[in-house]
Formats: C-alpha cells, sequence, structure tokens
C-alpha cells in the first residue's frame, strides 16, 4: 500500500476519534488535515500513520484550543474558561466497540434532517468527497456542500452532543446510519481498480457486520450487513485483463467469493425471520439472486424484476427505477425498458453517468447504433472512474465498428 494509501484509510479514523474528543466537527478535519501535510513533509514514515497523525493533530488542536480562548480572555469573554480541558480525555459510554460507528451515531442527530445526517457522517467519517457525497444523492455539488455546512454549523451553535445516545433512542438514528453505510458503499463501489475505494469497500463491510453484532435483532441491519457482503463477493471479477470494468452479467462466477455469498444468504435467511421485508432486506435478495449465478448458471431475472417492484413501493426513488426497467429490459425486451427509461425524470438523471450508461446498453440492443454511440459520449463526458472509462470506450468501438459494417 503506498504512502497516500495508508493516509487514506487513516484519515476517517483520526477525524473520528479527534471530532469525539473535540467536540468541532471542523477543527477535527482542519487539524486532521495539517497533520497530514506536516506527515508528508516528514523524512521517514511512521509505521503506525494513524497513530502519528492522531497524535499531531491533537496537539494542533491543543494549540487552537488555548489560541481562542486567550484571544476570548483578551476580548474579556466570559466564555474563556467554558468548554473541554484537551488535556483529558472524554469518558464516552463504550456499547459501541468502534470509534468510527460511534460516531456515526452521533452524527446522525434526530435535529438534523436526514440527508443532512447522513451528508455529515458520509463526510467526516467514512471520508468522502462533496462531490462523491452529491453523486449519490443524485444533487448538484454546491447543494451538498451547502448542506453539509449548514450541519456543521448547527452541530456547532445548538450545542449538539458528542456523547452517544443510550441503547433506547438507537432506533431515530438507525435509518439514516443504514443510508451512510449505502452511500459509503456505493461510492466504494463505483471503481473496482481504485485502491483508496477498496479499502472503504472493505471499512464499510467491517462496519456493517459489527452493527449487525450489536443489533442482531434487527431485520434491516442484518440486510444491509448481508447486501455488502454479496456485493463484495463479486471483487475480484470486476475487471478484466486490461483493467476495463466487467459488467455483472458478463462476469466469470467461478471468480466470486463463496463464502461472503454464503454468509450473505445466511444473515438474509435470519433477517427474514423478524417479519417482512424492508429495503434493505430486498436490496439484499436482489444480490443474493445474482450470487445465485455462480450456483445455478443462470439469473431468474422475473425474480429481481419482482423485487424491485417492491422495493420502489418503498423507495421511490429514481435509481432504483433506473435499475428496475433494466431487469425489465431483461424480462420483456430491450424496448420495455427504454420504454421505462424515458418515463424517469430526465432532469434530475442528465448529471447521473449510469442513467446513460443503461441507455447505450438498450440502444444498442434494440439496433440504434447511432444513439447508443451518443448516449455513451454522454456518459464518458461525465468523468467515469478509469475501469468504467475503458469499458464505455470499448463500447463505442464497437458500436462504431458495428455501423460501419451496416453500412456496407
Amino acid at each position: 500500500m503506498s504512502a497516500g494509501d495508508t493516509i487514506a484509510a487513516a484519515r476517517p479514523r483520526v477525524i473520528a476519534a479527534l471530532a469525539a474528543q473535540l467536540r468541532d466537527l471542523d477543527l477535527a478535519e482542519e487539524c486532521c488535515d495539517a497533520a497530514v501535510e506536516a506527515l508528508l513533509r516528514t523524512a521517514e514514515f511512521p509505521r503506525d500513520c494513524a497513530a502519528w497523525l492522531f497524535v499531531a493533530a491533537r496537539r494542533k488542536a491543543l494549540d487552537a484550543v488555548r489560541r481562542r480562548r486567550r484571544e476570548q480572555l483578551a476580548l474579556g469573554s466570559d466564555s474563556a474558561t467554558e468548554g473541554q480541558d484537551m488535556g483529558e480525555v472524554i469518558e464516552l459510554p463504550d456499547p459501541i466497540p468502534d470509534e468510527r460507528l460511534r460516531l456515526i451515531f452521533i452524527c446522525c442527530h434526530p435535529a438534523l434532517a436526514t440527508e443532512a445526517r447522513v451528508a455529515l457522517a458520509l463526510k467526516v467519517i467514512c471520508g468522502l468527497s462533496v462531490e462523491q457525497i452529491a453523486r449519490g444523492f443524485v444533487v448538484p455539488e454546491a447543494t451538498m456542500y451547502q448542506r453539509i455546512t449548514r450541519a456543521k454549523a448547527k452541530v456547532r451553535d445548538a450545542g449538539i452532543g458528542f456523547e452517544l445516545p443510550h441503547r433506547r433512542h438507537w432506533p431515530e438514528r438507525l435509518e439514516a446510519v443504514l443510508l451512510a453505510l449505502e452511500l459509503a458503499y456505493a461510492a466504494a463501489f463505483r471503481d473496482a481498480a481504485d485502491s483508496e475505494e477498496r479499502q472503504l469497500a472493505a471499512e464499510v463491510e467491517r462496519l456493517a457486520l459489527t452493527l449487525a453484532e450489536l443489533l442482531p435483532d434487527e431485520p434491516e441491519v442484518l440486510g444491509m450487513a448481508a447486501m455488502v457482503l454479496l456485493a463484495r463477493s463479486r471483487e475480484r471479477a470486476r475487471l478484466d485483463g486490461a483493467g476495463a470494468m466487467v459488467p455483472l452479467s458478463l462476469q466469470d462466477t467461478t471468480m466470486w467469493d463463496r463464502q461472503r455469498i454464503l454468509r450473505g444468504s445466511d444473515l438474509l435467511a435470519r433477517a427474514a425471520q423478524g417479519g417482512s421485508g424492508g429495503p434493505y432486506q430486498l436490496m439484499a435478495a436482489i444480490q443474493l439472486t445474482h450470487a445465485r449465478r455462480a450456483f445455478e448458471g443462470v439469473t431468474d431475472w422475473q425474480a429481481i424484476l419482482t423485487l424491485y417492484d417492491g422495493l420502489l413501493v418503498l423507495r421511490p426513488d429514481p435509481v432504483i427505477a433506473l435499475n428496475r426497467a433494466l431487469a425489465l429490459a431483461k424480462v420483456e425486451g430491450s424496448s420495455a425498458g427504454l420504454a421505462a427509461l424515458a418515463g424517469l425524470p430526465g432532469e434530475r438523471l442528465a448529471g447521473f453517468l449510469p442513467f446513460h450508461a443503461a441507455r447505450a446498453d438498450l440502444l444498442r440492443k434494440a439496433g440504434d447504433f447511432a444513439a447508443a454511440r451518443a448516449a455513451i459520449d454522454q456518459a464518458l463526458a461525465l468523468d467515469p472512474a478509469p475501469a468504467e472509462r475503458r469499458f464505455l470506450e470499448a463500447e463505442r468501438q464497437s458500436l462504431g465498428e458495428a455501423r460501419a459494417s451496416l453500412d456496407k
């Protein structure tokens, strides 16, 4: 692992631990980033990067807190002696044995709007960029930046505590916690060739499984853990020899991780015992239906379409509708899939790369090579990840060759 990858993996952990002590998200990020800059100037890279960064960032935070107090004293402020003494460690109750997962629960305070809670958790704890978070919510980057800024200000100005809530209050935060994990994994799954994103995928899996151990009777928590396991089971098959993305339907199932599939299947079976299926159980069931191809050799697209129908009722979201359209195309043909895509909110999905890639695939299957190539051009204009770009460029070339052969 390169120094950059090591720092990227350590940064969210350091911010999580530091924010729990500082009770100030902006200061935690600021001091961590300053510590990273200092680390990059050192002659010898430390053996324990996270520990080095935490100590350096904490020292910078202590200096910042002392400087603020001196300024307040100079201004005669009565609040100069208030606040946490950074020489002490805040003792938090520890029913969650993981600093990052604990801070996700803290960030998902019910005083914040759900999207703001999730965005804050993704930015501070999972280390996602504002661009990645905006992509997950399918909103402009500027809009998401404003939401995160307002959420941080509300945490600071409203004096929202950094203590972990009592276990009886966890359910009111659980929906946002699960959504944060879902979007973090979606970002991690974007590019199989990116080592930093693979690390994030592994971290989300660890957090999801930890949450499942803490809440073994919550069906949706088990569904989330199952979904992540089943999706990660295909990790090794997502790239070809040239480093291009391999679509799910073309992946070599012998490369899939059967242990993860079986473990995910077991978690989903346990979730089903807890009552009616929620969205995470349905998403996990879709993943499991795909995974069965490793054992049965075929994909039951009618079952997947039925699951998407149910999921769309619970979560009427254009991204889910997009995936349902692709499943519909497998069952009823590309014309049906294109008709379903035409009914989606085009303005909102105009900047969503998978929408254009999906249209290109269905247009190609319908024989409209010129329109398919135009859709691929729209997808390429949206800055795809390297592996996806290689795949799309290869598809564009094959479309050009197919059209040329028809013109002869």
